[in-house]
């Protein structure tokens, strides 16, 4: 019994360290989901009805708080129906997430990463289009079957010959998983975002619509301007150097079991304006 009690005891004593620490990772985590699943238009919604519900309250104006309660189950209906991709995507990444950082694995030697830039800096050149989505949790096998299987070791030869040349896999997305190249000539949903550049071309929307609705990540060439893009977790980040690429792949690629995708949403552009995001 004595034991006993002065475990409680101790417990007594780090309960409140406990409680403020799993406080503190569950809103980090949560600040992180939100600018991820583009989720702060939700909170500015609540933060809304919240004031108007408060305002009706202080001043004690029984009609709208007579209104704000008949229709309340209304509104959450609402809200549910009216932000449903937001909500989506955030269970979305709620099932996906890997909360720990524990496990991961270097992605620094990569060679997968080097034979996908080889290949977009010679089709960059030559002006080439290419798309390539990388594989992480989702379940991608939907978007396979919509192209050929190839189930082939990755190298940048192969990816210079689906793209270099006006064949039947060239308009669509090459699919990566590990240092496998699964299929290509895959059609990828196009970006439920109503911002975007009317100068971006199909595979640019294609890339930012995989974004959003999976937590894979896609690379894009542009067929028109020759500028690397990279796009993951519903943002688009335009015409990077191979320098910017090749660093973001090998601090991201690691974040999934099988090292083949991005992780944690970071602003690549450096702040210095040269290049947009969306």
């Amino acid at each position: 019994m004595a034991g006993l009690e002065r475990l409680l005891r101790l417990y007594g004593y780090i309960r409140p360290v406990f409680d403020i620490g799993l406080l503190a990772f569950c809103l980090y985590h949560a600040y992180g989901l939100l600018l991820k699943t583009n989720g702060t238009q939700i909170i500015r919604a609540l933060i809304i009805l919240i004031l108007a519900y408060a305002v009706a309250l202080f001043l004690d104006l029984t009609t709208v708080m007579w209104l704000l309660n008949l229709f309340a189950p209304g509104l959450l209906i609402g809200f549910a129906i009216v932000f449903q991709p937001e909500l989506r995507k955030i269970f979305l990444h709620i099932g996906q997430g890997r909360w720990f950082p524990f496990g991961r694995r270097s992605a620094a030697t990569d060679p997968k990463i080097e034979a996908i830039l080889t290949a977009a800096e010679l089709l960059s050149a030559k002006r080439r289009g290419m798309l390539v989505v990388f594989v992480r949790n989702t379940d991608l096998t939907h978007v396979l079957e919509t192209g050929t299987p190839i189930n082939a070791d990755l190298s940048s030869d192969l990816l210079e010959t689906i793209f270099a040349f006006d064949t039947a896999l060239h308009d669509g997305a090459v699919l990566i998983k590990g240092n496998k190249l699964l299929g290509a000539g895959c059609k990828l949903p196009n970006s439920e975002q109503h911002n975007i550049k009317k100068s971006f071309g199909t595979r640019h929307r294609a890339a930012l619509g995989i974004s959003e609705q999976t937590d894979a990540a896609a690379l894009i060439v542009s067929e028109e301007t020759g500028a690397i893009s990279l796009a993951y977790d519903s943002k688009l980040y335009y015409d990077l150097s191979i320098e910017q690429i090749s660093k973001t792949l090998k601090e991201k690629l690691d974040n999934s079991p099988d090292s083949a995708g991005l992780g944690d949403d970071k602003d690549i552009t450096g702040g210095s304006g040269d290049h947009e995001r969306y």
